[in-house]
């Protein structure tokens, strides 16, 4: 059936809903790395001891990623989105009040449970949605949206944080509240069975159980490509996106203000580079260059991009190391509207599941690497090392997608046409 122009509209202002929960999750998220330093001094933490408030939080998402993926194919994506999305909201709120450091790593792993459930819930969202090719622009839209708050996120923090070391505190408590009205306008804008489309017959997983699916997952080559893939590039991403304010603060001499405002700026870079890697893609493929391999092609621009962090480490205080920072940004986060494209491929009725388990095998391979980050650098004293292994890890990745992948480019029968 062709779409009216109305569902065409439609379909992408959901995907607009999709990028603020997004920046919604991101600035829940951002806010610890924003006021890293700050409370790192207030509870005297070693930089091991704040790698592994990251470490929790990885682990606690990769419990939430399999958790919610499998709620996910279950519970309507409608009713389960908003629901995770204001428990991570409380999740950070209650930060807020936390007053030790424990308090903070039960905060931590609260909030990464929580957050888990948004990629499931959007994953399968778009997938309902959109057409196979146009799956990674949507994508993107989707993803651009943790660098919207991660912009903001900095820009929030610096305006509150006052010279009270403890002003953090009221800016964890009013980032967490920005949610309650996202969860209003996605009821007011999707209605019960909006997202419901018929099943299919596919391979694998449909009209399985559990183990039968998971059975026919694993024994899926591009299943494993794609576990490697996202495993390299969620460490990259979430190693300059937890350490970047440190970087800067306690590597490079920066005042607080001038590091946060810096953030903005790369989390701003970060979100073109989402975006041209969708628009990218999508490009190559409307004229006739295959769906996976525009994909392809995308993502190996964007990892070159992201390996820039050898130069920014072997760089001084400066416009050029901003700048060698600021590509990198954009790398490492355009190569994930690619990867989102691809678990998409693997499963049409099972998008949560896939989602789920993709989600534990990265978080839960990716989370310690916060902790030995952390001791490097108290046994160096430099964080030039890691911040250059980190980002040639998506070139990696793109070197097993090239050598690994076996394309199945077919009409998708599940589209939505709404």
């Amino acid at each position: 059936m062709t779409e009216t122009r109305h569902a065409k509209l439609w379909k992408w202002w959901v995907c607009g809903m999709l990028l603020c929960a997004s920046a919604i999750n991101y600035m829940d998220r951002q806010t610890l790395s924003s006021a890293a330093s700050r409370i790192s001094a207030q509870f005297s933490l070693s930089q091991e001891q704040y790698g592994n408030l990251e470490t929790v939080f990885g682990y606690a998402f990769a419990v939430g990623s399999l958790g919610f993926g499998l709620l996910a194919d279950v519970v309507s994506v409608r009713i389960l989105y908003p629901l995770v999305l204001a428990a991570w909201s409380a999740a950070g709120i209650a930060t807020g009040f936390s007053d030790s450091y424990i308090g903070l790593m039960l905060c931590r792993g609260a909030l990464g449970f929580f957050e888990a459930g948004h990629w499931p819930c959007a994953l399968k969202t778009t997938q309902r949605l959109l057409a196979p090719e146009d799956r990674a622009m949507g994508n993107s839209v989707l993803q651009s949206g943790t660098s919207l708050g991660a912009i903001m996120t900095p820009l929030i923090m610096r305006s509150m944080m006052t010279a009270d070391p403890s002003s953090w505190r009221l800016a964890f408590q009013a980032v967490g509240a920005v949610g309650v009205l996202w969860v209003v306008v996605w009821f007011v804008t999707v209605r019960s069975g909006d997202l419901e489309v018929e099943k299919v017959a596919e391979t694998p997983g449909a009209g399985l159980g559990l183990r039968e699916t998971l059975q026919n997952l694993f024994t899926d080559r591009r299943f494993w490509v794609v576990v490697t893939v996202i495993v390299c590039i969620n460490t990259c991403w979430q190693l300059l996106r937890a350490w970047l304010p440190k970087f800067l603060q306690e590597g490079r001499g920066y005042a607080e203000a001038d590091a946060l405002g810096f953030s903005s700026a790369f989390y701003l870079a970060s979100d073109v580079g989402c975006l041209g890697a969708g628009a990218g893609a999508l490009w190559l493929a409307r004229r006739g260059v295959g769906v996976h391999r525009s994909r392809a092609w995308a993502f190996l621009v964007c990892a070159l991009m992201a390996a820039m962090t050898t130069v920014a480490a072997m760089l001084p205080k400066g416009p050029w190391l901003l700048g060698a920072l600021l590509v990198a940004g954009a790398g490492a986060l355009g190569v994930f509207p690619c990867y989102y494209a691809l678990t998409q491929e693997l499963s049409r009725n099972r998008q949560g599941l896939v989602s789920g388990v993709t989600g534990v095998f990265a978080w839960a391979l990716s989370a310690p690497a916060h902790r030995f980050f952390g001791r490097l650098i108290d046994r160096s004293g430099s964080f030039d090392l890691g911040l250059t292994l980190a980002g040639w890890l998506p070139t990696v990745a793109f070197l097993v997608l090239w050598l690994g992948w076996r394309s199945v480019e077919a009409p998708d029968p599940s589209r939505s046409t709404k």
